[in-house]
């Protein structure tokens, strides 16, 4: 071992010695090894359970080749202190604004354990539960710790996730305990979340609204007809939903006389197809042009009474001007609510209202 120019021996912080000594962890750091980042985030998917200080290791590795140096440091703190409140909270914070948030729930639960009346932890954890589609945790959350609850956003929160976690019940009992807000940023969020629950009522008449009631679903959150159910995987947990799979000319056509039954069945009478910039929209809106008898028309923000054909949103948004349109097209959808996003969670609003300390304040000794 090298010693220093004062004779005293200086220790040599080597890659063996950072390697994490949990089994479950060895997999993402051979991963990393090979400098395959993807590869050890799925393997880090896989540890739930693992020590949060060598998870930490593992992430602010992945975090540095990736080049994500807010991570990679929050991950170094959380290493260095894996027992104190606001490492766990930054890191857990991190590691939700970087997109993973699997990663995020385990120090998130950790931190709130700690601080258990920072609504500020709770808020960051629901909103962890979130990303990963975990809804019912989310709820269960907010539950433990219902007398605590602010109006806005958090019993908002518990009716967001009560209703994607299919408890309708829940979701309208807490629903009719919400005042106005105060805020005028919630305000869309109470009409979105208004529309959702009146199209329940509405759905619940005439579908199961059930575990495999993939229909009518969708038209409680999003405001939208689903016009085909994939045959595959049915019972295997799918439920009509589409994994996977070649398109073609035959299932494009089958979509579209399926639009026509849904027109027809409603009354509505369109006085033309909009056709949108990209190469693969407007190939299928002059398909339904043809269809359904209608002319064919560039589109145009404003104009009414008129079917706009998307094959893909996200070449939409890439064509020239794609970007612009799309914008335009949830603007429009806004009010009428076709979009999910839109109707059940204002998370643009959401994620600028969020607080990045802890509230209420916990004592300082958690928190260094």
């Amino acid at each position: 071992m090298p010693t220093g120019s004062n004779g005293k021996i200086v220790g040599m912080f080597s890659r063996r010695n950072r390697r994490p000594t949990s089994p479950e962890l060895a997999a993402a750091w051979e991963c990393l090894d090979g400098g395959d980042v993807p590869g050890a985030l799925r393997e880090l998917r896989q540890a739930p359970s693992a020590p949060l200080g060598q998870v930490a290791v593992v992430v602010g590795r992945a975090a540095g080749a990736a080049g994500f140096d807010d991570l990679r440091e929050a991950a170094k703190a959380l290493a260095a202190h894996p027992d104190r409140v606001r490492p766990l909270y930054d890191y857990g914070y991190a590691c939700v604004e970087r997109g993973v948030s699997y990663l995020a729930i385990p120090a998130l639960r950790e931190a709130l354990r700690l601080a258990p009346e920072s609504s500020g932890m709770l808020r960051e954890l629901v909103s962890a539960y979130e990303g990963e589609g975990r809804h019912q945790e989310a709820v269960d959350a907010l539950l433990a710790r219902e007398s605590g609850l602010a109006d806005w956003p958090d019993r908002y929160l518990l009716v967001f996730n009560a209703v994607l976690a299919g408890d309708l019940e829940l979701a309208r009992r807490q629903h009719a305990r919400l005042p106005a807000p105060d805020d005028e940023v919630w305000l869309g969020a109470r009409d979105r979340q208004n529309l959702v629950l009146e199209r329940a009522g509405r759905a619940g008449a005439v579908s199961p609204l059930d575990r495999v009631d993939l229909r009518g679903w969708q038209y409680v959150m999003g405001g939208t007809v689903l016009g085909t159910l994939s045959p595959f995987g049915f019972e295997a947990g799918m439920t009509g939903r589409y994994a996977w799979m070649q398109d073609g000319h035959a299932q494009c056509l089958h979509g579209l006389l399926r639009l026509r039954s849904v027109l027809d069945a409603a009354e509505v009478r369109p006085r033309s197809v909009s056709l949108l910039p990209d190469r693969g929209s407007r190939i299928l809106g002059l398909a339904a042009a043809e269809v359904l008898g209608l002319p064919a028309e560039p589109f145009e923000a404003g104009r009414e009474d008129t079917v706009v054909i998307a094959y893909d949103l996200a070449s939409t948004a890439r064509a020239d001007g794609g970007e612009e349109v799309v914008g335009q097209l949830f603007h429009r959808g806004a009010g009428a609510g076709p979009a999910r996003a839109r109707e059940l969670l204002d998370r643009s609003a959401r994620r600028r209202r969020r607080q990045r300390h802890l509230s209420p304040p916990v004592g300082r000794g958690a928190v260094g």
